[in-house]
């Protein structure tokens, strides 16, 4: 990876919120640490793409699905070629790029070669040529597609390298231990979207992809929106500037974490994903940044201590890793604080930012518990989860988490949460509501 001068990179706040007051015992601290980055995007914030030998600032693999089921209905076929060539028009001038064919195996559309094209007037209409000769046939086996992206990638000198997978289709020409062996072996070398089209995929299968690979997943029901939503999802890829920043969480002698969870844009556990890195020290990864603010929930266990004692429960820093393994770039840090104190008021405060995102955090659970007992025909079980959803998304203002849940339950009281299950439900909707359960809404400060 390159090595940034403070000139190049957009600017990193990190703003910590917490209620930092303890009663007498008192152990767990929780603190929302909101990450901003300014001064991105597409303005210029990277190295400079046009000098000689510069380094390309992004590398990109559009992965298609082209197994048997995309021509049932043809259009599919049709909007997914269409949808990629809209998105290759959105590439910037001088981006490593490639196209993929998928089914039971992964095969090269265009360069071939196992190389990266580089983006410019004349290679994106040799692209969109070879799009045109795209067919569909075979069967499904999205790891092989995952692990010849990397192959791909890998040969790039860029910073940024994304992944953009459309699927269909459920996983079934591979085993789901060989989908997450492939996952494992590329997770942390790229960062990928993944989108289902249709609704004869499995919306577990499309979010783990883009949970591991730290990316987004949504559902195009509707074929005819594939090429809007490609070229979104290309947009944004072209506004990354920063690639494997890591949020660095360092905690005295005798304080441990508890979890580290992202909580907006999106609710994603980051828990196990630490890496060592140091004494005290470890590594939380949160992909590639543009413009854009996420939010963070930190829980830390401290050390029982007495009245009027303060001390630092832990110290979180944005960096970028250095390729050696040297000391890293520090972008931004805030401090977690934990203060003990006999006012009863003080210690029982919950933070409204951290009561806000404890409660997204419970409404993304809530919403795949309660599909999975309507599956199972727990019907009891689903309306009282189900139920729950809609109090929460009422009382977080999640107004786009409750329009779905009114797709797939009758709401008779938001306030109390009660509600009835619909007897029919769209298959479309029930699929949209899981793949987006974990959206989330920001707390309004």
């Amino acid at each position: 990876m390159a090595n940034f001068s403070k000139s190049q990179v957009p600017r990193f706040s990190v703003e910590v919120y917490q209620n930092e007051y303890l009663p007498e015992g008192g152990r767990e601290v929780n603190a929302i640490v909101t990450v901003t980055s300014t001064g991105g995007g597409t303005s210029g914030g990277a190295p400079l793409r046009g000098a000689p030998g510069a380094v390309p600032g992004a590398a990109v693999v559009i992965m298609v699905d082209c197994s048997g089921s995309m021509e049932y209905p043809s259009a599919k076929m049709r909007a997914a070629r269409e949808a990629t060539a809209a998105a290759i028009d959105t590439l910037r001038d001088g981006v490593e790029f490639a196209v993929v064919a998928g089914t039971h195996q992964a095969a090269e559309v265009y360069p071939g070669g196992g190389r990266l094209a580089v983006a410019d007037p004349r290679t994106r209409a040799q692209a969109k040529d070879a799009l045109r000769r795209l067919t569909a046939g075979g069967g499904t086996a999205i790891g092989t597609w995952l692990r010849l992206a990397d192959r791909l990638l890998a040969a790039s000198m860029s910073d940024i390298r994304h992944g953009i997978l459309l699927t269909d289709g459920r996983n079934e020409h591979e085993s789901p231990e060989a989908l997450r062996s492939a996952l494992a072996a590329v997770t942390g070398r790229f960062t990928c979207d993944a989108r289902g089209v249709g609704t004869d995929w499995e919306v577990k299968e499309v979010t783990s992809i883009a949970s591991a690979l730290l990316g987004t997943a949504d559902i195009v029901a509707d074929p005819a929106r594939l090429a809007e939503d490609f070229t979104g999802m290309m947009e944004n890829a072209m506004g990354k500037e920063v690639a494997d920043v890591a949020l660095r969480l360092w905690t005295p002698v005798g304080v441990e974490i508890a979890f580290v969870k992202q909580v907006a844009p999106t609710v994603g556990d980051l828990t196990a994903r630490r890496t060592e890195a140091g004494p005290r020290a470890g590594d939380y990864p949160t992909g590639s940044w543009g413009d854009e603010s996420r939010d963070y929930h930190v829980c830390v266990r401290v050390p029982e201590a007495g009245i009027g004692q303060e001390m630092l429960a832990a110290r979180a820093s944005l960096i970028i890793p250095a390729p050696d393994g040297g000391t890293p770039q520090v972008l931004s840090q805030g401090l977690i604080r934990a203060v003990w104190t006999d006012d009863m008021a003080a210690s029982t405060s919950i933070n409204p930012q951290v009561a806000h995102y404890t409660g997204q955090a419970e409404l993304a659970q809530v919403i795949q518990q309660g599909l999975d007992a309507r599956k199972l025909g727990d019907f009891g079980g689903a309306t009282a989860k189900l139920g729950r959803a809609v109090q929460l998304a009422a009382f977080s203002g999640n107004e786009d988490t409750a329009k779905l849940l009114s797709k797939v339950v009758d709401v008779v009281d938001a306030a109390t949460g009660t509600v009835r299950l619909k007897a029919k439900v769209a298959e479309a909707d029930e699929m949209t509501l899981e793949t987006r359960s974990t959206k989330t809404v920001r707390v309004k400060r």
